[in-house]
């Protein structure tokens, strides 16, 4: 079964090596996480979120909707 974030990287004509190096982790993890054999983390879902700009709830399955939410602003 393809998850969403094998569908996004394909879609976007990525490796996952190339994924990887810019999640800033190795291909073998990202490897891992993509067949679910390592869950997501909570960083990694935030990072692959901005990285497609999409939403988690995308990632995540709880919409079909990609687009992201808006940022909140930064508080001082």
């Amino acid at each position: 079964m393809n998850t969403r974030i094998k569908d996004l990287r394909e879609d976007a004509d990525l490796t996952q090596q190339k994924v990887a190096e810019a999640l800033g982790i190795t291909q073998r993890k990202y490897s891992y996480i993509e067949t679910r054999t390592q869950p997501l983390t909570d960083e990694i879902l935030i990072k692959l979120a901005d990285f497609y700009r999409v939403s988690t709830d995308y990632i995540l399955y709880l919409t079909d909707e990609k687009k992201p939410y808006p940022k909140r602003p930064q508080s001082r």
